[in-house]
């Protein structure tokens, strides 16, 4: 989590849900349906906008959700993994 939203854009699936979560500005709220949404919030994002498609069961879509989550690294991690500066990361 990075100022109250995620890092980056993240694209999960399972069975047949697919959720699509995206950063937000300040003050947006969480957009997004209610068992996303609601794995959202307890996972303490406030701003955040949210997208599912396909299969609309609430049990695929919270474990999409929580996979796309999952997925999810920082800054830092990704400098370390490809051995350069945090500086080089956003920088090319």
């Amino acid at each position: 989590m990075l100022n109250g939203t995620v890092p980056h854009e993240a694209f999960a699936k399972f069975g047949g849900a697919r959720v699509l979560i995206m950063p937000a500005s300040e003050g947006t709220g969480v957009v997004a349906g209610g068992a996303m949404r609601a794995v959202l919030e307890s996972v303490g994002i406030t701003d955040v906008l949210a997208k599912s498609k396909g299969s609309s069961n609430p049990h695929n879509l919270v474990k999409a959700t929580i996979e796309a989550l999952a997925n999810m690294r920082d800054a830092k991690t990704v400098a370390q993994n490809r051995g350069v500066n945090l500086t080089k990361v956003f920088k090319g």
